[in-house]
């Protein structure tokens, strides 16, 4: 489930869908794909990208300009110190946005029927679709720039309305949040239209025959201020408690009965009141698009939420028109089930932001460790917690030290589960921490996650200070070091300076939106740039099980080096060559047959698994002092790596069943072992104690403990223990079929990372890119050789791969190098390498058998197969690749032969 190898490190790079992420094994990839993902995504990624590898093609001028504008043309904007700086917007912007304009310029969708086209094979229905109207989710991850897509979209329907004559969009914009500081948040970027002229929304005056920013005429409105001035050219900034149109339409569920500031009173219809209905406005205005920041909320059609744009949409149908579009943008667009909208239509996953590094990498403490971190036995909440409470103010205080050096403040941020307990735990910091006396913020929410007027005890004017005190924590002036908070305002506390977040609350929702949007709180950035930044995380089990299940989802990454110098590489396309009039394409073609899968896995019983059998590991066992055995190590989630450890004095001893536990877990998650739990912690328990050290060790020895955080001793645990299932479970059917086949000229066209690539003569391709300078190398060998006909690379485009079990016992994806064509009877897989691995030998035993199996098969065409070293290459030069094949190695059966 770890991201492709190829996955780049810029988030300004353009994605191929064959690289991006989702949540199973690369295996899984073609076949499952768009069961395990939002059904219509991944069918919306290859058509947007060969429609924009084709020049956004049938867009409308306005689209194309506007397109061409944001993201091919190069923005240099000033920075505060007087220089200038290149802006790029992210490629998950970007294709947030070619994807609505895909599907209303070139596909013209109007309904859910025209978006079920693109769910390919999953099970999508239109009763899956509450609207009646035009509706599309952007789901992209917290810190990723959410707002930014929304200033582009309404840009774009704005210009597309008053440019192009049959357009079916809007220039009055209903932008709708879940509560004021969400608002607060979306006003700092809109207010005086700021957006849009500080970021490069608007083009200049001029191109393409159009004055843009002269014609950009826009009156925010916000809450209660609303006023018609213009049938066209407004924005409304409204929370939805505003937007309630009517006493017919049913209560959130989230609401209480008392609503407050915050909330604000659920409208009586009148436009004086001083709480808007938006039903009455819309009777004034022929057009109306509504975009909804944090969007999740729309889960269910009986709230309110729904049923007010619901009404809005049924009042402009009685009016001839309707609601021109609906755009949601949330990290987590979620039913209460944990089921995705299915009118998601872009996906940017947090797995791919935390890779490139546009959000911090979450930091935790290693199983030993947290077992360590004992729930007292007490009735009062800061002593149940009190390890919790300490090591987060252990970390935050290091955290603080180091940023300070660097003129920013570090934020410790705790969530508790009630406001008694919020109180209880605010006491106890300013208590018994000097350094967070007088620094300590209270917060207190409600289940909904919204600051409570009931709760607080906090009048109108109280609470408005508590607001902008929480917005303001980030700078230097705020003399708050750390908030304490129920739920901790779980969407629109945007603050970035979050280093230590305690969590000591249960997490229990099947959707998950609440711990992820609660650890979201914590991701943004302090620094600009791509350098790596990090929050530690500590909670209760229930919260640290939701931290470690992204690791699940993906997040098992290497660093990159970034910085200065690894700026965004201008893309290539590769295509196939067809305004190459000297190329003979039909004749340059080559046809691959698909078979059947040979090797898959058969889940057996864990008994069956023999512990005598898997070998000791002699991992030394080393004795550790009493200070090194109390020792929190805290590992990078996205690497394993232990970034630092802390001494912690109120860290008691360790139960080595929950180490065990945890070992246990993570091998069934990397392996999606569904059951067998209880078995495997039996066999892993007397592994531990008899066979991974260099001598027997006992389990409730702290020092033993104290070891099972080493990396050679995780290491070998759970690769053993991974080897040994899959050598259980991974087996070979005997036969395949063939299934289909592969014309190369088929092949869309891609777009690779700048590199170095040669113009061949010879393929059915425009450009030869190489993996390696050999692979470069071999491609002009192929072009001189008389009795080559043509060649190819094989991209992952081509999607030619073969299924084998790799070193490791697990099953993967083997893709050659290249195809070559000496006759239309002859054709050669060539696998090329600079340096053996201990793959090498099981991937040439798997093509010398894909061959077999297809001159078996189909002897009209036979296929061969060769490996050719570097080596051997540079020191015999081969006149043809006839004397080649003669001379290079053939692996059979792993064994070299000439």
């Amino acid at each position: 489930m770890a991201l492709h190898q190829n996955f780049p490190d810029s988030p300004y790079v353009i994605l191929d869908p064959e690289i991006r992420w989702f949540p199973a094994d690369e295996a899984l990839r073609e076949t499952s794909a768009d069961k395990l993902m939002p059904p219509l995504v991944p069918e919306l990624r290859k058509q947007v990208k060969a429609w924009r590898d084709d020049g956004y093609a049938k867009a409308t001028e306005t689209s194309r300009s506007l397109l061409n504008w944001w993201f091919k043309t190069p923005h240099l904007l000033p920075k505060s110190d007087g220089t200038m700086a290149e802006f790029q917007y992210y490629f998950a912007q970007r294709e947030a946005l070619e994807t609505i304009v895909y599907l209303v310029d070139v596909v013209r969708v109007k309904d859910k029927y025209d978006l079920m086209r693109f769910a390919g094979n999953a099970p999508v229905t239109p009763s899956m679709f509450d609207e009646t109207w035009r509706r599309f989710v952007v789901k992209m991850a917290t810190g990723a720039g959410k707002t930014k897509v929304m200033s582009l979209v309404l840009a774009w329907s704005y210009f597309h309305k008053l440019y192009e004559p049959e357009s079916t969009l809007s220039r009055n914009f209903l932008v709708i949040t879940p509560n004021i500081i969400v608002l607060d948040r979306i006003y700092k970027d809109f207010q005086g239209l700021r957006i849009f002229f500080e970021d490069p929304v608007l083009p200049d005056n001029g191109v393409d025959g159009q004055n843009w920013r002269d014609d950009f005429q826009l009156t925010l409105h916000v809450q209660d201020e609303v006023r018609i001035t213009h049938p066209a050219g407004n924005i409304f900034l409204t929370n939805i408690h505003r937007v309630y149109s009517g006493e017919d339409i049913p209560p959130s569920p989230d609401d209480e009965d008392t609503m407050d500031y915050f909330l604000g009173k659920r409208p009586t219809g009148a436009t004086t009141d001083s709480k808007v209905d938006l039903g009455m406005i819309v009777r004034d205005i022929d057009e109306l698009m509504v975009l909804n920041d944090e969007a999740h909320h729309i889960h269910d059609n009986r709230l309110a939420w729904f049923k007010s744009i619901e009404d809005i949409h049924n009042r402009l149908r009685q009016k001839g028109d309707a609601l021109s579009l609906q755009v949601d943008v949330t990290a987590t667009p979620k039913h209460n089930s944990g089921a995705i909208f299915v009118q998601t239509v872009s996906d940017y996953p947090l797995v791919e932001a935390i890779s490139q590094n546009v959000v911090k990498h979450p930091v935790l403490p290693d199983a030993a460790s947290r077992a360590r971190l004992v729930e007292k036995q007490s009735a009062k909440y800061t002593e149940k917690y009190a390890d919790y409470i300490n090591l987060g103010v252990v970390e935050w205080r290091k955290a603080y030290a180091e940023h300070e050096k660097l003129g920013k403040k570090a934020i410790l941020f705790v969530m508790t589960d009630d406001t008694k307990n919020c109180d209880d735990v605010a006491e106890f910091l300013e208590g018994n921490y000097p350094d967070l006396k007088g620094a300590v913020l209270v917060i207190h929410t409600k289940n909904n996650g919204e600051i409570s007027e009931a709760t607080s005890g906090k009048n109108k004017e109280e609470l408005e200070k508590l607001r902008q005190q929480a917005n303001d924590i980030d700078s230097l002036d705020s003399p708050w070091k750390a908030i304490v908070s129920v739920l901790m305002l779980k969407e629109g506390w945007d603050v970035r300076n979050v280093t230590t977040i305690v969590g000591l609350r249960a997490y229990a929702a099947q959707s998950n939106i609440l711990p992820e949007q609660t650890l979201g709180r914590g991701l943004r950035k302090m620094y600009p740039g791509s350098v790596e930044e990090y929050v530690s995380v500590v909670g209760t089990d229930a919260f640290m099980e939701f931290v470690e299940s992204i690791q699940a989802e993906g997040v098992v990454l290497e660093r990159k080096p970034m910085g200065e110098g690894t700026g965004p590489k201008t893309p290539l396309v590769v295509e196939i060559d067809n305004a190459n009039e000297k190329k003979d394409i039909e004749a340059l073609d080559i046809e691959i047959p698909v078979m059947t899968p040979r090797v898959y896995r058969e889940y057996k019983n864990l008994a069956d698994l023999d512990v005598g059998t898997l070998g000791t590991g002699k991992v030394t066992y080393q004795s550790f002092s009493e200070e090194e055995q109390r020792e929190i190590v805290f590992k990078d989630i996205t690497t394993g790596a232990v970034t630092h450890t802390t001494i912690l004095d109120t860290a008691g001893i360790a139960d080595y069943r929950s180490v065990i536990g945890y070992f246990a877990q993570t091998v069934m998650k990397d392996l999606r072992l569904v059951s067998g739990y209880d078995v495997l912690y039996g066999k892993i328990k007397a592994f531990v104690q008899d066979q991974l050290f260099d001598r027997k060790v006992e389990l409730e020895d702290p020092n033993t403990l104290r070891n099972l955080s080493e990396l050679a001793a995780t290491k070998t645990l759970v690769e053993t223990f991974k080897k040994a299932i899959n050598a259980l479970t991974v087996r070979n059917k005997g036969d395949a079929e063939i299934r289909d086949s592969i014309k190369l000229r088929q092949t869309r066209p891609f777009v690779a990372k700048d590199q170095g690539y040669l113009v061949p003569k010879k393929s059915i391709f425009n450009k030869i890119i190489g993996d390696s300078h050999f692979e470069l190398l071999f491609a002009g060998f192929l072009e001189g050789c008389d009795d080559v006909v043509s060649y190819a690379k094989n991209y992952l485009a081509v999607h030619f791969k073969l299924d084998y079990v790799n070193a490791d016992g697990d099953i993967s994806n083997y893709y050659p190098d290249f195809m070559v064509k000496l006759s239309a009877k002859e054709i050669f897989i060539v696998e090329t390498k600079g340096q053996e691995d201990l793959d090498v030998p099981l991937k040439m035993a798997r093509l010398r058998q894909w061959c077999e199996d297809i001159n078996r098969l189909q002897p009209e065409v036979k296929y061969g197969f060769v490996y050719v070293d570097q080596e051997s290459f540079d020191r015999y030069r081969p006149a043809s690749f006839s004397k080649l094949v003669e001379g290079f190695t053939e692996y059979r059966q792993g064994v070299a032969a000439h």
